[in-house]
């Protein structure tokens, strides 16, 4: 069974970069898989921030383009996120999630397209 768990939140001041890990346990690496960074802002929906997959087509949100970078370790099985040139706009619990077996050429950034996700950590930037 995969598991998620996600490492790297915290406080940062505005325009400074701050980069998030999620730790992916139980991938046989037999199976297709994507993965994803989702955010929730405070009384907003959840919505997608970038998504990879494990051959590295990459999607990433227009709102974050640009500032912000999806990658991954294989080595590690890690996911990451790095957040430069943050601002209060981003303060969110940001979420990692993954799918198996369900290919797209692309990662979605549609959250119904996830249906493994970890418990999320909360990133706060400070003006």
């Amino acid at each position: 069974q995969v598991q998620l768990v996600e490492y790297g939140g915290g406080s940062v001041q505005s325009g400074g970069s701050l980069t998030l890990s999620c730790l992916v346990s139980g991938y046989s690496k037999q199976e297709y898989f994507y993965m994803g960074w989702f955010r929730q802002r405070p009384g907003k929906e959840r919505e997608g921030v970038a998504g990879i997959d494990i051959v590295d087509a990459t999607t990433v949100a227009d709102s974050v383009k640009g500032r912000f970078t999806i990658s991954r370790d294989n080595g590690n099985n890690t996911m990451y996120l790095q957040m430069n040139s943050l601002t209060p706009e981003d303060t969110a619990m940001y979420y990692c999630a993954g799918r198996l077996g369900s290919w797209h050429q692309y990662p979605p950034l549609d959250q119904n397209e996830y249906n493994i996700w970890g418990q999320g950590t909360q990133v706060t930037v400070s003006s």
